[in-house]
């Protein structure tokens, strides 16, 4: 918060641009951001946001790998938070030098951008792939990186260029890295977030698909927890600082099953499995130890996974079923 001269200054809040503030998490970030009572710009891609923003926030409209527009931005704001991305782990795996060229030059673009007009950089990475095979029942951000994927190498560099910037350019920057986020709002079938794509396959009567035998072991973080912490961390997270986003509990894509058979029968729908081959690129386990983020921030998480499992099914029955966009 930036203060005038006196004894009874008014406290003047940051305003605040947020990269890919339309998207799932960022539809849920930027309501949060308002409540502090911050101004909240959201650029997008899109000619106009796919739901409407709260009231309060403004949009724009363009790329941010425009150096023109983000400098102009850049210099209008005091803070910046960069939730864009522009492939998934899938799509990586597939092409990994699109994955480079599509994220890290317009990234380190915004970084050179944001310290020459002073802005503070809240990157949002992932926890999920930066770690690679985890070597610990609990990942803390002392464990080494050592991705699997090209999406996580990706990841990485745009978390190793940010703390370069830090040490040369004199960027503020802190780096959060959130587990596997689901709920309202996340669309299905898009080759992330195994949550929303089991519940729609389910209630379109299909299959859920499980890679391997038991599936993968994740940390799943219901998306409102991972917006009030980015929050947390753009309010109070200290410069430099790199924190993991997560509950602390894994569980399997079969628990996630387990626990959503129910939701389904309450629909009369049969939760079927099928199994599929196991990806190279997926790590088997990866839960994320968040007390740093707590300990510096005071954010814990708040919706169990019961509660938000239900939160999700309902509004997916309310937008036919997630699908996406045609």
């Amino acid at each position: 918060m930036q203060a005038a001269d006196g004894p009874q200054a008014e406290i003047v809040a940051p305003r605040t641009l947020v990269i890919g503030g339309a998207g799932f998490i960022g539809s849920h970030l930027v309501p949060c951001l308002l409540a502090t009572g911050r101004e909240v710009t959201v650029l997008g891609r899109r000619r106009a946001p796919a739901s409407p923003l709260p009231p309060g926030a403004a949009y724009v409209a363009g790329d941010f790998g425009d150096r023109g527009m983000i400098g102009a931005l850049l210099a209008r704001h005091a803070e910046v938070v960069h939730l864009a991305y522009a492939s998934l782990p899938k799509t990586s795996y597939e092409d990994p030098l699109a994955d480079l060229q599509q994220n890290l030059p317009a990234a380190v673009q915004l970084f050179t951008g944001a310290a020459a007009a002073g802005c503070r950089l809240i990157l949002v990475s992932s926890g999920g792939t930066v770690y690679g095979q985890a070597r610990a029942p609990l990942i803390a951000e002392d464990h080494p990186t050592e991705p699997i994927s090209p999406y996580g190498v990706t990841k990485l560099a745009l978390e190793r260029y940010a703390h370069l910037f830090a040490v040369t350019h004199g960027l503020k920057v802190v780096c959060l890295r959130p587990s596997n986020a689901y709920g309202a709002g996340q669309q299905a079938h898009l080759g992330q977030g195994f949550v929303a794509t089991a519940m729609a396959s389910a209630m379109a009567g299909l299959p859920v698909g499980v890679f391997g035998k038991h599936g993968t072991q994740r940390d799943y973080i219901y998306v409102s927890d991972v917006a009030a912490g980015i929050a947390r961390a753009v309010e109070r997270g200290t410069p430099g600082a790199t924190y993991n986003l997560g509950t602390g509990v894994g569980s399997s894509n079969l628990d996630i099953v387990r626990e959503m058979a129910p939701l389904m029968r309450e629909l009369g729908k049969e939760l079927r499995v099928e199994h599929l081959p196991e990806r190279v690129f997926d790590v088997q386990m990866n839960v994320l130890d968040a007390s740093k983020l707590r300990n510096d921030t005071g954010w814990a998480p708040k919706v169990t996974l019961g509660d938000g499992l239900v939160m999700t099914r309902d509004w997916l029955l309310r937008n036919a079923h997630g699908r996406a966009p045609r």
